[in-house]
């Protein structure tokens, strides 16, 4: 009887536990979670349907005014219609030499279906990411065939736990020098008793090369030494 009620309370804890990562999980983000600072990134918006009896037919992201991004390109999806929408800048922004005067602000894809079950990527080529903040957030919002809408737009706080429709949130980290473009510069000359990758694999194929030729040789001669033991040994049984 004990044992019966201990396999009960673990199996009901168990199915709980499914349920509630299942809910936790099952809202709209951007993956990867992270990128470098100031570099360029290809950003997937990961949409699940989370409903049973609607299938989802359109995503609105909207993207800060306030961190504006010069280059903002969505990747065709067979099936869906993509709508890019800018704004001007109420402050210019200079890159490469050249003056930007207006910036994405909302990518819509519509036309499509995500039926029950099942979960869509948006793939966006963005750059350059800011370099004096910590995240971006977008603000998404999923609309389904029977007209409900849920719009993921609310932005965690330290401390609290998470929203209930949390807005999908990128998280920018410091960028290492191999994030950084080609400046084109070469690389430095190797220094007295440096030694480069190509001249470790290089002394290593001699190496195994000239190992391999005593190998031979040895064999050659060991071979020799036999066929003369051979002659050797029928010319005293004759």
């Amino acid at each position: 009887m004990k044992t019966s009620r201990v396999s009960f309370a673990a199996a009901l804890a168990a199915g709980a536990v499914l349920v509630l990562s299942g809910t936790a999980f099952a809202h709209v983000s951007v993956q990867p979670g992270e990128a470098a600072k100031g570099g360029y990134a290809t950003l997937n918006f990961k949409v699940p349907n989370e409903r049973d009896n609607a299938s989802t037919t359109q995503l609105e992201v909207n993207f800060p005014v306030d961190q504006p991004l010069t280059s903002v390109m969505p990747q065709d999806i067979p099936g869906w219609t993509v709508t890019v929408e800018k704004s001007k800048l109420d402050k210019p922004l200079t890159v490469h030499g050249k003056q930007i005067n207006e910036a994405v602000t909302k990518v819509t894809w519509s036309g499509g279906k995500i039926e029950p079950g099942k979960f869509q990527q948006f793939p966006v080529s963005v750059g350059k990411l800011p370099e004096n903040a910590d995240q971006m957030v977008f603000k998404a919002i999923q609309t389904y065939d029977n007209n409900e809408v849920v719009r993921w737009i609310e932005e965690a706080k330290e401390g609290a736990a998470e929203p209930q429709n949390p807005a999908p949130v990128l998280k920018l980290t410091a960028a290492k020098a191999a994030d950084h473009h080609d400046d084109g510069k070469k690389p430095a000359a190797a220094g007295a008793g440096d030694t480069t990758k190509d001249e470790h694999e290089e002394a290593a194929a001699k190496g195994s090369d000239t190992t391999a030729r005593a190998l031979g040789v040895t064999g050659i001669v060991v071979g020799l030494g036999g066929l003369a033991f051979g002659i050797a040994s029928r010319r005293r049984a004759s």
